[in-house]
């Protein structure tokens, strides 16, 4: 059975990508940091459609913490799997927030780093000896990075994306010799708990993005976990050092 791991999968766009993943017969290795409850859920979902899935909680924001990780980790995929390595890395896990430039704090600043940039650079690392030849990466950047979609008080979130769009050129050329798959995908407005539920907290947002979006309304979390499914899958087997922009044509 090929294994996935798919971090911060307690709730949104990761919980949904461990959930079609799972359903392709991939056993799912999620990690959380503050919704122990909602990866107990996703486990247990995941589990009453036949499928095999555990939680371990992980912190991308400090990476002195992974090779801990990695000793769980292996534990686990011995355990329940009967495996010393996995497949498919999702480096989902993040945060989002608005500050407009001349407001961004070092201490904001940094912190997107520790968790949009540094985390998956570091933790890609530390996992990279138990990632299976031939298997994939999927990195979820943002369309914020992205030039046409451009909107004030993101310069620090959308650079750390950004930076992740890059990394993900380079690890395509760097894995390609072991036969790995990196690609990159950027959501747009998609309804999650991003900002602290801003969706939730501020519904009048809702209709202003769906305006803005091709298709009339703004993503669901199953729209951008399909498209990282099928880039894991045989879909995207001939698929590499790309960035897809799953928004539904945001700002078109």
């Amino acid at each position: 059975m090929q294994i996935a791991i798919i971090t911060g999968a307690s709730s949104g766009i990761g919980r949904s990508a461990a959930v079609q993943v799972a359903r392709r017969g991939v056993g799912v290795v999620l990690t959380y940091r503050g919704n122990p409850s909602g990866a107990k859920e996703a486990v247990a979902g995941i589990e009453r459609e036949g499928g095999t899935a555990c939680a371990l909680p992980l912190d991308v924001g400090h990476s002195d913490t992974f090779a801990e990780f990695v000793e769980a980790l292996a534990g686990v995929l011995r355990d329940n799997w009967r495996r010393t390595t996995f497949d498919f890395l999702v480096n989902n896990a993040g945060f989002g927030g608005m500050s407009m430039f001349e407001d961004t704090s070092p201490e904001l600043f940094d912190e997107f780093y520790r968790v949009l940039l540094k985390g998956p650079y570091f933790l890609t690392q530390t996992l990279l000896p138990l990632l299976a030849d031939g298997g994939a990466i999927v990195n979820v950047a943002s369309n914020s990075a992205l030039p046409s979609s451009v909107e004030p008080g993101y310069s620090a979130y959308a650079s750390m994306k950004g930076g992740l769009i890059v990394l993900t050129r380079y690890l395509a050329m760097e894995l390609s010799g072991r036969g790995i798959r990196v690609n990159a995908i950027s959501p747009g407005p998609t309804r999650t708990r991003i900002g602290d539920d801003a969706f939730e907290r501020f519904p009048e947002v809702i209709d202003v993005l769906a305006a803005k979006t091709a298709l009339g309304r703004i993503g669901e979390p199953d729209d951008v976990g399909l498209a990282i499914a099928a880039l894991l899958g045989e879909e995207g087997r001939w698929i590499t050092a790309q960035s897809i922009e799953v928004s539904s044509g945001f700002n078109l």
